[in-house]
């Protein structure tokens, strides 16, 4: 896939999580997706045994703050260190920062509380959007975009793929098991932090599109 063409997925990704987003907002306003969210609790903490909640315990531990700041740290030190990559240290400082701001700022706009059926865990603050499912999408996903390139084999950039997605998809669903975050809260902590990752993305490819075009013109 050449620069151009991932300039214009990046761009075409940040307005479809827009679109979705907002069809999820307008249905969660109007209190349609109320069965599919009961319905799925249901479902998922039918699982419980004392082993599912130590696994569940685990992937959310992985999803918390001082897991992601850890993890954040050690990737920029990797990402510098070893990789010798300076710019996108930029993009995924962007990425990880910028997500907990908006987080913050749709929580309080939508101002939802937590679900109040089955609780495994205790946990203040509203529900909507899932801070764990932002941070896991943002996190896994700006490191898969950034480790992408420096992966020469197909299989290890699908291993790559599916070890990130398994990992977001397991923080979403342990916080829904842990009866702390309705389903919808989890599909718009991805969908929001789609949007900025996509954003983000769109905006590091766009700058390094002119900066390459400036160095050309300079050479010839």
């Amino acid at each position: 896939m050449n620069a151009h063409c991932r300039f214009t997925l990046s761009f075409i990704l940040c307005i479809l999580f827009v679109i979705c987003f907002g069809i999820l907002s307008v249905l969660m306003h109007h209190q349609i997706l109320t069965q599919f969210d009961y319905a799925l609790i249901s479902f998922i903490q039918g699982f419980e045994s004392s082993l599912v909640t130590s696994v569940m315990n685990t992937f959310t531990f992985i999803g918390s703050t001082p897991s992601v700041v850890t993890l954040s740290l050690l990737s920029l030190f990797f990402l510098y260190k070893v990789l010798h990559h300076r710019k996108e240290l930029i993009l995924f400082i962007a990425i990880v920062g910028g997500h907990v701001i908006l987080n913050q700022l749709l929580k309080v706009s939508f101002q939802r509380d937590r679900p109040n059926l089955h609780r495994l865990i205790e946990i203040d603050g509203y529900s909507f959007p899932s801070g764990h499912a932002m941070s896991a999408f943002a996190v896994y996903g700006a490191l898969s975009f950034l480790l992408w390139h420096d992966i020469s084999t197909r299989w290890g950039r699908i291993a790559l793929i599916l070890t990130s997605s398994v990992i977001i998809l397991m923080i979403g669903i342990s916080r829904i098991y842990l009866g702390v975050h309705y389903p919808s809260d989890i599909i718009g902590g991805f969908l929001a932090s789609g949007i900025w990752l996509a954003l983000c993305i769109w905006f590091y490819q766009r700058y390094q599109e002119k900066y390459f075009m400036k160095r050309y013109k300079r050479i010839n």
